[in-house]
């Protein structure tokens, strides 16, 4: 959609250092890399999803002169509270006596040490955001619920949400996510 319109798309590879071994603080710095190399004086229009959404919002909180505009899909706002709740019982034990299957980005079920989990908890759950923000948001979402999102904008009346028939990966409502991601571009 964006090479049809001639606009570059970065799409930094945020398994830093390793998906195994991942770590919030060194997908900021990769983030901060790009923009170190890349950026412009317009700053950023960012989309991210799920913990990318979490990303890219706790980016624009730091960096709130180089962030322009976002588009928000299901972002894992909250999510160290959430996994508790999420992961079958006795699934946290395990995890914090060694390592935790998630999905990478294909898919496949890779582990990931505790020590995320326990950055996660540091973070902010909910980070502030002052750029012009759009959240797409899966009424059906199992695993970031909608409701994260709805408090968001409750508490961000300049964020706006916008919710569809849909689950986490947003599928069913991809014209609507296209829609939204094209609006970025408008200046």
């Amino acid at each position: 959609m964006f090479a049809d319109r001639a606009v570059e798309l970065a799409s930094p590879d945020l398994n830093v250092p390793t998906f195994r071994q991942l770590s919030l603080a060194a997908m900021l710095e990769r983030v901060d890399r790009l923009d170190a190399e890349e950026g412009d004086e317009d700053g950023w229009a960012f989309v991210g999803s799920s913990l990318g959404g979490w990303l890219a919002a706790r980016w624009a909180e730091l960096h709130p002169d180089r962030a322009r505009r976002l588009l928000l899909l299901c972002p894992a706002f909250d999510i160290a509270a959430r996994w508790p709740a999420l992961l079958p019982a006795g699934a946290m034990a395990m995890w914090r006596r060694g390592s935790l299957l998630l999905p990478d980005g294909t898919g496949t079920p890779q582990p990931v040490h505790y020590g995320f989990y326990e950055e996660a908890l540091a973070q902010p759950a909910f980070p502030g955001v002052s750029c012009p923000t759009t959240i797409v948001h899966g009424r059906g979402d199992d695993r970031v619920p909608i409701d994260s999102s709805r408090g968001y904008v409750a508490a961000h009346p300049h964020v706006r949400l916008v919710e569809v028939e849909d689950g986490h990966d947003l599928v069913a409502s991809l014209d609507r996510v296209e829609r939204e991601a094209l609006a970025l571009l408008e200046p």
